[in-house]
Order: C-alpha cells, then sequence, then structure tokens
C-alpha cells in the first residue's frame, strides 16, 4: 500500500487539475448518480473550449446519439455558453474518426479561407484512391493526423509514401500533423495553415 502521505500529495495534485462547477440539475436530466447522455453533451458543448467539446461531441455522434437531438438542444439553449454550445454543434460530425482527428478539425476551423472536411474520397489519376482524415476540395489542401502507432512498420511507410505521393502528383498539398503539435503546441500547426491557405488559391 501506499504511504497516506503519498495518496494525499497525489490528491493534491489533482486537485489543481481540476475546476468545480455547479448546476441546478431537473430530475430528468440525471440518471443515477450521473448526468444523462443530453445533459452531459449540453455542459460539454456550453463549458470547455472549442476542441475539447468538439472531440466530445465528435464521438458522441460516431457512437450512436441522434444529431437532431443534439441540434434541438442548441437552438433552444439560452443563457451562459449557449452561443458556444451552438457553434460546437453546428461544426459537429460523426465521420471524424478520433478525438485526434476531431482537434487538428477544430485548428482547422480557426483559419480563415480554409475549410475542412473529415473522411472526404478523393480519386484521380495513378489509381489514387484515398480517404484522408480532412480535406478541404475548394483549395486541394489534406490534413493528416499523423499518428505513432500506425506507421511503425515497413508496410505502413510504404502505403503511406505511395498514398502522399499520388495526391501530390494529382495536385494535392499534403500537409501531416503529428498529435505533440496538435495537442501541446497548436501555434505551430496554426501557422503552417495560414500560410498553406495562403499559398493555395480556390479551385
Amino acid at each position: 500500500m501506499w504511504p497516506c502521505r503519498r495518496i494525499v500529495a497525489l490528491g493534491k495534485e489533482l486537485a489543481q487539475l481540476i475546476t468545480p462547477s455547479w448546476i441546478d440539475l431537473a430530475h430528468d436530466e440525471t440518471e443515477g448518480y450521473a448526468t444523462t447522455e443530453a445533459k452531459t453533451l449540453e455542459m460539454c458543448g456550453r463549458r470547455l473550449p472549442f476542441d475539447e467539446a468538439l472531440a466530445i461531441i465528435d464521438s458522441a455522434l460516431r457512437a450512436g446519439y441522434p444529431i437532431d437531438t443534439l441540434r434541438e438542444a442548441a437552438n433552444t439553449a439560452k443563457g451562459p455558453g449557449s452561443a458556444r454550445l451552438r457553434r460546437v454543434t453546428a461544426a459537429a460530425d460523426k465521420r471524424a474518426a478520433n478525438p485526434f482527428e476531431s482537434v487538428l478539425r477544430a485548428l482547422a476551423l480557426e483559419v480563415p479561407g480554409l475549410s475542412v472536411e473529415p473522411q472526404v474520397g478523393i480519386r484521380g489519376e495513378l489509381g489514387l484512391d484515398v480517404r484522408p482524415d480532412l480535406v478541404d476540395r475548394r483549395r486541394r489542401i489534406v490534413l493528416e493526423a499523423d499518428s505513432f502507432e500506425w506507421h511503425g512498420d515497413r508496410a505502413a511507410l510504404r502505403r503511406d509514401a505511395r498514398r502522399y505521393d499520388l495526391l501530390v502528383v494529382n495536385g494535392w498539398t499534403v500537409l501531416r500533423f503529428s498529435r505533440e503539435d496538435v495537442m501541446h503546441d497548436p501555434g505551430v500547426g496554426r501557422v503552417v495553415l495560414i500560410a498553406a491557405v495562403a499559398d493555395r488559391l480556390p479551385h
């Protein structure tokens, strides 16, 4: 067993990472000791930073939560955070493959002139047939959220090299982003995206 002092120290460290908040809940907004799915998503959309809220709501839609129910709640929302809830609901998309991709999309949505969609199929010459993470059709820009676990062997390297080469020769700009930059140093990604938009006129 850990010494009591160590447990207390860990508790203090965790407390520094937590921002408590309170809200009055109706009886139909709870299930046991937790809030309902609808109330949880509403609170996340109202209170969390845009990228975190988008990742959570994308995940809920991917798991089958009805988008119409979410939109109805956002359209009728009032009070603090209601505009933020409507914004993240409008951007939410069940096609997002994972939270990493959702956060990259949130970053891209902050860049003027860039309009990306998740998991758009692209076909072209030389056998190009791919479905990149994020695609701006008008500017022909592809954003890839590159996770190390998907690129750790020779077969993956060969597959991705061919994929990126075919996109480039078909006239697409391909930008690859690491999890560390997107999650922990988004300023780097923002500068790259702004430069890419400036360099690529809409088709």
